[in-house]
């Protein structure tokens, strides 16, 4: 068996108060990881945080909003300096758009799914870049969709976020793989979370939209088995992988 070499590894997981986030923090700590939980929910970072330290790991919280520079700031700093250093960056914090084609988006809707889904990303990446470099090493993990992969999964701002996530994993595989840095990405298919979608039925997005994936998902995943993925992912058992999209959907890139 490969070991995953995350014992006493400094890991940061986002959007780890509930769901994907939440699943991925509690298995990194069962690999022996020391991980920050970062979300803007105190109530379920601290339930997290304290779940991990009944079951005996090394846990803290940091709660605010991540598309602010100064809560990035905050999260990289107070990581590096409990853990000694930061070994793994989880980018997995996200919404959901209202399923709006692009001509129902407003302003509004398409700049907080971008700020979240790909800015937030992008300014913790850039953060924790000179700690890894200093390092020699350092796994970055995101958060995808399979609306990454097709047109059909989500509304305009939705699918473009996650389309700009997978083209920033890539070039960040590609730039810094000399330093010993990996980038990877993990693509849900639909999971069971708490994330709900506040989409209008009678909106043409929704509409056409809700046609599409009803006919071609498989069944619903677990939060546990996307994590089981990222976990893998940043780990010394995916070591020569780098530049990744990883569906987790039950073969719907695949339909």
């Amino acid at each position: 068996m490969v070991s995953t070499g995350l014992a006493g590894r400094g890991v940061v997981v986002t959007g780890a108060a509930s769901g994907i986030g939440r699943a991925a923090a509690l298995k990194f700590a069962r690999e022996g990881a020391k991980v920050l939980v970062a979300d803007l929910s105190r109530e379920g970072a601290e339930e997290t945080v304290k779940e991990i330290e009944t079951a005996g790991g090394v846990a803290l919280a940091v709660v605010g909003d991540l598309s602010d520079q100064r809560v990035v700031d905050q999260v990289v700093e107070r990581a590096v300096e409990a853990f000694g250093g930061l070994d793994v960056l989880v980018n997995n914090a996200g919404i959901m758009d209202r399923m709006s084609a692009l001509g129902e988006t407003d302003d509004a809707e398409w700049e907080r799914v971008i700020r979240i889904n790909l800015t937030a990303p992008f300014l913790l990446t850039r953060a924790a870049l000179p700690h890894m470099l200093a390092a020699g090493r350092g796994s970055l993990v995101f958060t995808g969709s399979e609306a990454g992969l097709r047109g059909s999964a989500a509304g305009a701002a939705y699918t473009a976020s996650k389309h700009g996530v997978i083209g920033l994993v890539k070039n960040l595989a590609v730039m810094y793989r000399k330093q010993g840095i990996r980038a990877n990405l993990v693509a849900p298919g639909p999971t069971v979370t708490s994330i709900k979608v506040d989409a209008d039925p009678e909106a043409h997005g929704p509409a056409v939209i809700g046609q599409l994936i009803g006919a071609n998902i498989g069944r619903l995943g677990s939060a546990e088995e996307q994590a089981d993925a990222i976990v893998f992912l940043a780990s010394d058992a995916a070591a020569f992988v780098n530049g990744a999209v990883l569906p987790v959907d039950d073969g719907w890139s695949a339909v």
